[in-house]
């Protein structure tokens, strides 16, 4: 096979591939810009703002981030991150504290309730004269129960809106690899176009190099 040929062959193939990468990074770069702009808005539509810097409390105040958004309008992935693990994550935590049900989950709680339940109903069925007691256990457990779901349910709709925003990152991370791998497979094609066209038509690839044989040693004895 002719050099030539063979360089024209890889060029073309690094122009092919440069071009699949470009189509790659065009598309990742799409859908990383709709992925950014759909979570801003659907986050904006929450209308949820962070409490202002001196308006935290010593707990909430631990947090960076909560400091360092505060007073911003909740829209993007990062901010919903924060907004559910530092400042939603902390409020649940204290939900029924100084009860022994401090800090239970919607589904833990499910089974003290159960329990109260049943035993207020036993009292009033006993005319038990703590039933106003336990009945009050049982309305603030279920009160508990009640804002821990809505305070879990959003914490997971935030988190789940943040995990949307890190696809959209690591998309437009994609295209800027794709787009860097590209342009150096188009600037290797165009080096072997410029070499194929350099070479001559004739050489070979593997064409061995044309050696002058060594003069005998009798014929230089004899010429001299």
């Amino acid at each position: 096979m002719k050099r030539r040929t063979l360089d024209i062959m890889f060029s073309v193939g690094g122009v092919g591939l440069a071009a699949l990468l470009l189509v790659l990074g065009l598309v990742m770069t799409s859908n990383a810009n709709f992925a950014k702009n759909y979570t801003h808005d659907q986050l904006s539509a929450q209308k949820i703002v962070f409490k202002q810097k001196d308006a935290l409390t010593a707990e909430e105040a631990k947090s960076s981030c909560l400091v360092k958004y505060a007073g911003q309008q909740l829209t993007t992935g990062k901010q919903a991150e924060c907004y559910a693990n530092d400042f939603i994550a902390l409020h649940l935590s204290e939900q029924g504290k100084d009860t022994p049900y401090a800090g239970m989950t919607y589904a833990e709680l499910g089974t003290p309730q159960t329990a109260l339940r049943n035993q207020v109903a036993a009292a009033k069925k006993a005319n038990d004269p703590n039933v106003a007691t336990l009945q009050k256990s049982l309305d603030d457990i279920t009160t508990q129960r009640s804002t821990t779901l809505n305070g879990e349910t959003l914490r997971g709709l935030l988190l789940t809106s943040f995990g949307f925003s890190v696809f959209g990152d690591k998309g437009a991370q994609v295209a800027t690899i794709a787009y860097i791998v590209a342009a150096l497979l188009a600037l290797l094609s165009l080096a072997g176009f410029w070499h194929a066209f350099r070479t001559p038509v004739t050489v070979a690839v593997g064409e061995p190099e044309h050696v002058v044989p060594a003069e005998p040693v009798g014929a230089r004895l004899a010429g001299v």
